[in-house]
């Protein structure tokens, strides 16, 4: 028995509407002006010849369209999921992983071709960007993303407990015994952290140490990566998340100083839209990530 269906794309403007009571944010999600959705709009209303939406200083939906707005959502999610269970039994196409850049760069690339000695039919397309993820219109199925893990409506599993720590190239550092041995040396700021009440500056943390009124040579980077490179190579002390300087720290090319740390409530966060749990490529890199930040050196 055939189905009488209306228009499903109208029905997908007519969602997108309802759902934010917009039309000029329905068009934002589904990148289309809201000419475009109002015109969509009034195709579904003479397919079904009742009115869906009253139009006035705000737009509120009409009594009939507000009883079926949760069916026509659940009915979208549903299909969503049929899609996504179609694809969960192969790892089909590239996985899509975004993360901030000096996550990538120092933590996740070394381990690469770990991931890819276990997976070797998975390949992983990595996207540097700190912003947000807008799963609902981004090509993207996780992201690692740095703060509280506070991301509602997504599923988030914290990769490892945070701490700032004081590093320098081990020459440089075997010549800091105490605090005040720092102001003969550069010290590098992270500008991208501090302006983000992240990192404290190097002045703020030596009063901290009981150091005050020395002159500092303070060199400044816009980036964590840059700041952590800069150190490696000997020109100053620098402050870092552990995580990043780890695999530094091990191999010996950075030394912490001063045997200094500053714990943190953030940390790094795998996040991801709960129905892309399902997909085995994203279970697969899940599972092996976690594993991962389980294995790091805490010390």
């Amino acid at each position: 028995m055939a189905r009488r269906l209306p228009p499903l794309n109208s029905l997908k403007f007519f969602e997108a509407a309802a759902r934010h009571r917009s039309f000029a944010r329905a068009a934002e999600e589904l990148h289309v002006t809201p000419a475009a959705v109002s015109q969509q709009i009034k195709l579904l209303e003479d397919h079904l010849g009742v009115a869906l939406f009253k139009r006035g200083k705000t737009l509120s939906l009409s009594e009939s369209a507000s009883e079926v707005l949760h069916l026509v959502s659940e009915g979208f999610d549903q299909l969503e999921r049929a899609m996504l269970k179609i694809r969960s039994g192969s790892s089909a196409g590239p996985l899509i992983v975004s993360s901030p850049p000096a996550f990538a760069a120092r933590w996740l690339i070394p381990r690469m071709d770990d991931f890819h000695a276990a997976y070797p039919e998975i390949e992983i397309h990595l996207r540097a960007s700190r912003r947000p993820v807008d799963f609902s219109i981004e090509d993207v199925d996780v992201a690692i993303r740095f703060g509280s893990g506070n991301y509602s409506e997504l599923e988030v599993e914290q990769l490892m407990p945070e701490m700032i720590v004081a590093v320098a190239a081990p020459e440089l550092a075997a010549l800091i015994r105490v605090p005040a041995d720092l102001a003969g040396f550069n010290l590098i700021e992270d500008d991208w952290h501090i302006m983000r009440g992240m990192f404290p500056e190097w002045e703020t943390l030596l009063a901290t140490l009981g150091v005050a009124g020395l002159p500092l040579r303070v060199r400044r980077f816009s980036d964590a990566e840059l700041a952590i490179q800069a150190a490696v190579t000997g020109l100053g002390v620098t402050l870092g998340w552990h995580s990043l300087v780890a695999d530094d720290l091990k191999a010996g090319r950075l030394v912490r100083i001063l045997n200094h740390a500053i714990p943190s409530d953030l940390g790094y966060h795998l996040v991801m839209p709960k129905n892309r749990t399902m997909l085995a490529k994203v279970s697969a890199f899940r599972a092996w990530l976690v594993e991962q930040a389980a294995n790091q050196p805490t010390g």
